[in-house]
């Protein structure tokens, strides 16, 4: 789909212990990003991003 749709790439994220799973995405060609980090906001601090934004 990726491809047909003209996408320059195709991301998903893995656990960094699922070591199984990223011997498999390496194996399809998949390439680790090193020093990105997934950040999350949720509860409280959520709520007030939402009231400053």
């Amino acid at each position: 789909m990726a491809v047909a749709e003209k996408c320059a790439r195709f991301e998903w994220q893995v656990l960094d212990w699922n070591t199984p799973a990223i011997e498999f995405y390496k194996s399809l060609g998949a390439k680790v990003l090193e020093g990105w980090l997934t950040m999350r906001v949720t509860g409280k601090a959520l709520r007030r991003l939402a009231r400053e934004s």
